[in-house]
């Protein structure tokens, strides 16, 4: 009996080096594969933020467009009115 605890005493010896190993390449792994994960959705996220501000400015030429049409609109419609003011005065 002493014989199998003086084996078993023996084969407890742990290597620091072989635990380090076998505890630190997978964690490296996995820490590299979290990363990746992270950084691809990140750029998923700033390409969407992209498109979202192409639309926006898209959205900003049409509306600036439509209120230079809106404001000559608006300079022909005043000089109709004006006219017909004109046109009342020399009447009335």
């Amino acid at each position: 009996m002493t014989g199998v605890l003086a084996a078993s005493a023996s084969t407890n010896h742990i290597n620091p080096t072989a635990v380090a190993i076998s505890v630190g390449i997978p964690f490296v792994i996995c820490a590299s594969i979290a990363v990746i994960v992270w950084a691809y959705f990140r750029l998923q996220a700033h390409r969407a933020d992209a498109v979202a501000m192409a639309e926006y400015r898209k959205l900003a030429e049409q509306a600036v467009a439509n209120q230079q049409e809106l404001r000559t609109e608006l300079a022909r419609l005043t000089l109709k009115v004006e006219a017909v003011e004109k046109l009342m005065r020399d009447v009335g």
